[in-house]
């Protein structure tokens, strides 16, 4: 008989790392444990050896290893890349710093950078004399002792990464893959990164800021991933390391260390998948998905059961044209600092504790108040079973934080105190949702708001309430499901080029040679997957706009049609008009095409719902503070797992699981639907 093995989704978040495991007949078993922040690769080494030991899962038994990370994201955040040089075409030299000159905050006091400039200063930008024309002409030779002596003026400075951004490079990359032979030879152990191989299209300053940011995530990102590679293989783990995407596919690892820029806002995506898996087991399609994790809250759309994937997005508020899952993050999580500002007004974040020390009531030398805090002293949180019991709390310690930095300073008890905190960070949450929602002409009154992450649960209602929203879908995991969504994930590779041409004035044939040659180098890196081909999937896409026009959309390019360039023509019209509300025929051109090569994952369908135990669910009652007139109510206590299909309550209510807590308001009205979701809908 063979051996049962398992998928593993390992996804690190700033405060915990959580860790679910599914068997071949589709059993779930799963964790939490602290993030070691001095390497998170230790955390998910260390897991693995927990499973073993607390679930009897082998190493060997692991044959499909999936993992979310935040490396990529929290080394811009913190600071921490490596030290890079930006070698482009003379006269270019700048581009990183004077950018777009377009500000957002029009009306500081003080003006600050809103370009990454601090990715490499003037001294660490050099140039040599090279030139190719729009249309791939070379223009001027690249003299070879001109990169050289930039190179070696660079690397004396102590850059550990070079990043070569030459004009018009995606139209004819000779000189940039000539500089990166040369550079290979002379210091074969330096990282580089090319222009047109990270982003092959046009807008300069757009293309120099993410190959920047792939040269200073690079060293990063490999050394992260050589690490946590070797630790699953000296613990026996043999399947192949998969890291997920920041638009929701999963890659291998050699891929990911050579396209670490495609990582920003790894966990997000895996959450967004889980939820679509979860939507469709209730039977909705519509869904506003909010991860509240330890450090922030990231907020989603999904739309008839597809999440938005928008061609750029935003890591620390500077642009990155990668595709992203469409996913907001703001600075609030459980972990959030709140603090008085210089008005005395009350704050929450984006500072947080993070796992360590964490907040005050871990115990663990926290000092400052937080949301978790917040969270104990209103009795939301039950200090024993605190993720399942892993941790035990101390709630004296979180009412002694409060009450110094919070309650003491307004001249307010401490209960107001931790209402008020409560209150802000569901303010800031409902804020980053209307941004995802009614700033882009949806009415979230028409969705169902998901809530996932450790501390969603927390909030879901009272943001629900807010927002006008009468429904909440509260999935089987929550606290994980960003590691579940990671066994679902598809296998993608994606590749792009640009085109610039009127749809007019070219012909399908050169459409299809040029996605020809697009899906030659996603088949190169599909072949590093080591996974059949017969469930691939290949799909198309083109970035289209009108004659004259300085911004695209992305339109699905169906290259079986009979008549596929009348039908991209036709799409754009009805997406154009979606988007802007209005659209006149006119010419149109095609600016980059793109290749999206895709494996779906295996589909190992969850175990049915069952309560853990027989008669009656298991339930108690504990005062809890809903609104300072009211004080302490009674709020019924259910734990989820032996809540029966058809079980049905009123709120207030605390329902808590393993790896998570939900609160729901007075006027909700709960029921566990066949899947084993939980339903909320508000009187």
């Amino acid at each position: 008989m063979m051996a049962e093995t398992f998928t593993v989704g390992v996804d690190i978040g700033g405060t915990f790392t959580d860790v679910v495991a599914q068997d071949e007949r589709g059993r779930i078993q799963f964790f939490k444990t602290p993030t070691t922040r001095e390497d998170e690769s230790i955390a998910v080494v260390e897991a693995i050896g927990q499973l073993a030991a607390s679930y009897g899962i082998e190493p060997a038994s692991v044959v499909r290893f999936a993992h979310g990370t935040t490396v990529a994201t929290n080394a811009v955040l913190e600071r921490r890349g490596a030290r890079i040089g930006i070698v482009t075409t003379r006269g270019f030299r700048d581009v990183l710093e004077i950018g777009r000159q377009m500000r957002r905050d029009m009306y500081r006091a003080v003006l600050k950078p809103e370009t990454p400039s601090f990715l490499a200063s003037g001294e660490f930008r050099l140039e040599v004399g090279e030139r190719i024309a729009h249309d791939g002409t070379v223009l001027e030779a690249m003299q070879d002792a001109d990169l050289l002596e930039a190179v070696g003026k660079l690397v004396g400075a102590g850059v550990e990464a070079i990043a070569i951004c030459f004009l018009f490079s995606f139209a004819n990359p000779a000189h940039e893959l000539r500089a990166r032979e040369l550079i290979q030879q002379a210091w074969p152990d330096l990282s580089v990164a090319l222009s047109h191989e990270v982003d092959p299209s046009f807008r300069e300053y757009e293309r120099t800021v993410v190959t920047a940011f792939d040269a200073y995530v690079k060293p990063v990102i490999d050394g992260y991933l050589r690490r946590l590679d070797d630790g699953l293989r000296r613990k026996g783990v043999g399947a192949p390391l998969q890291v997920i995407q920041s638009r929701g596919g999963l890659m291998a690892s050699t891929v990911a260390r050579e396209r670490p820029v495609r990582l920003f806002l790894s966990g997000p995506a895996a959450g967004v998948i889980g939820a679509q898996r979860v939507g469709d087991s209730a039977g909705i399609r519509n869904l506003i998905t909010v991860d509240v994790g330890g450090t922030s809250s990231d907020i989603a759309l999904i739309s008839e059961g597809e999440a938005l994937i928008r061609s750029e997005g935003y890591v620390d508020g500077y642009t990155v044209r990668v595709p992203m899952v469409d996913v907001n993050s703001i600075g609030s999580g459980g972990g959030s600092i709140a603090w008085i500002d210089a008005g005395g007004g009350l704050r929450v974040g984006p500072r947080s504790a993070g796992s360590q020390p964490g907040p005050a009531c871990y115990g663990r030398g926290g000092t400052l108040a937080t949301v978790t805090d917040a969270s104990v002293v209103l009795g939301y949180i039950d200090p024993a079973y605190f993720a399942g019991g892993a941790l035990t709390l101390e709630p004296d310690r979180a009412r002694e934080a409060i009450y110094t930095h919070i309650a003491r300073p307004m001249g307010v008890s401490v209960e107001h105190a931790a209402l008020g905190i409560h209150r802000v960070v569901n303010a800031q949450m409902a804020e980053g949702i209307r941004l995802v929602s009614v700033k882009q002409g949806v009415d979230p009154r028409g969705f169902s708001l998901l809530p996932l992450g450790g501390g969603g649960g927390m909030h879901v209602t009272s943001l629900a309430a807010d927002l006008g929203m009468s429904r909440v879908l509260v999935p089987r995991y929550p606290g994980v499901l960003a590691a579940y969504g990671l066994l679902s994930a598809p296998v993608e590779h994606e590749a792009s080029s640009a085109f610039g041409q009127d749809v007019d004035r070219t012909s399908i044939a050169a459409v299809n040679s040029a996605l020809d040659v697009l899906d030659a180098r996603c088949d190169a890196l599909m072949a590093s997957e080591a996974i059949g081909s017969e469930a691939l999937q290949r799909l198309y896409f083109a970035d289209v706009c009108f004659v004259g026009q300085s911004y695209t959309l992305e339109v699905s390019f169906d290259r079986a049609h009979d008549a596929p360039l009348e039908a991209l023509v036709e799409a754009f019209y009805a997406q154009h008009h979606r988007v802007y509300g209005h659209c006149t025929a006119g010419r149109v051109r095609i600016v980059n095409l793109r290749s999206l090569h895709r494996v779906p994952a295996p589909r190992v369908p969850d175990t049915a719902y069952a309560p853990s135990r027989d008669g009656e669910p298991k339930t108690s009652t504990r005062p809890i503070v809903i609104s300072p007139e009211s004080g302490p109510v009674d709020a019924r206590v259910l734990r989820r797992e032996s809540l029966p299909v058809g079980y049905t309550f009123e709120g207030p209510a605390i329902v808590e699981q393993a790896d998570t807590t939900t609160l729901v308001h007075p006027g909700w009205h709960g029921e566990v639907d066949a899947a084993g979701n939980l339903l909320l809908n508000r009187r």
